[in-house]
């Protein structure tokens, strides 16, 4: 839990607050941006106190997700429904895991409940809560990895759900040689009907994209949505293997359908249709062309 102590002077006055411990990840602001902003300073506080019980709800998940356990709250009411709630869904069988990891930075993780076997998309915390819930859901039966860097606690998982996990061979570390598939080459990879693997390197030289249902985009820290929702983003300050690599990866999406990019960094971005999904991405391609 966040210390008074180190409260930061950007809160409004109030129950809920920031203290310095923070890391920037934009968790908080995703899940509650009613009540979380970012200082100048490069830091998230409470820029208005929960006023109402939606505020109030999405205040007390950001407190479980945050994962340098920066946020307070004077008031305990309603924070174990809160730690219980996750993963909270976002579209059809997609949901966001919550319990972000400071391993990973805060990265997101995501969960879809599919009758041929669940998947876990990234790894968050191994919580308790978070654990005993997805065993409710069925557990997990795939993990993918997108890269090297979004890991956090996979062991943990694949111990808890004896569940098969896949990253590219070229992003196995020390951490993860022991994972069950480390797939190899340069063409997409399909994994089932529904499930495709979309090698896309630039930020590592093993990052990979999961395509489900030719709908969603699970794009780790190669794509994601502008801060602002207007369109789609990457940058080359956080490329740490070839920004040339990686805008030509971007380029190789535009084969591909789907409406939902859900990144683990970054805001998720959501077109009316795959025709407004390709707009966005070639306007993307455009604008960093320009540069």
């Amino acid at each position: 839990m966040a210390s008074q102590r180190l409260r930061l002077a950007e809160n409004a006055p109030g129950t809920f607050f920031v203290d310095q411990s923070c890391i920037d990840c934009d968790t908080c602001r995703q899940l509650a941006p009613g009540v979380f902003a970012r200082s100048a300073r490069g830091h998230s506080y409470v820029a208005h106190q929960p006023a109402s019980a939606d505020d109030r709800r999405e205040a007390r998940l950001a407190l479980v997700a945050c994962p340098a356990a920066s946020i307070g709250s004077q008031d305990k009411q309603g924070l174990a429904e809160a730690a219980h709630a996750f993963p909270v869904p976002v579209d059809g069988e997609i949901s966001y895991c919550g319990y972000a990891s400071a391993d990973s930075y805060g990265a997101a993780s995501y969960f879809i409940r599919r009758e041929a076997g669940n998947v876990l998309i990234d790894s968050p915390r191994a919580a308790g809560p978070l654990l005993a819930r997805l065993g409710e859901l069925g557990g997990v039966s795939l993990m993918f990895l997108s890269h090297r860097d979004d890991v956090a606690d996979h062991a943990l998982f694949a111990q808890r759900f004896a569940c098969r996990r896949v990253l590219h061979a070229a992003d196995v570390t020390m951490d993860t040689r022991l994972v069950e598939w480390a797939w190899e080459g340069d063409e997409p990879l399909r994994l089932a009907d529904d499930l495709l693997l979309i090698p896309v390197p630039g930020h590592t030289r093993g990052s990979a994209a999961l395509l489900y249902r030719d709908k969603y985009l699970f794009t780790g820290d190669h794509l994601w949505g502008a801060d602002d929702g207007a369109g789609l983003a990457a940058s080359r300050s956080v490329c740490w293997h070839s920004w040339p690599e990686q805008v030509r990866s971007l380029e190789r999406l535009l084969d591909f359908s789907f409406e939902w990019v859900l990144p683990g960094h970054g805001r998720r971005f959501r077109a009316g249709s795959p025709s407004e999904m390709r707009g966005a991405l070639q306007g993307l391609l455009h604008r960093l062309q320009r540069r």
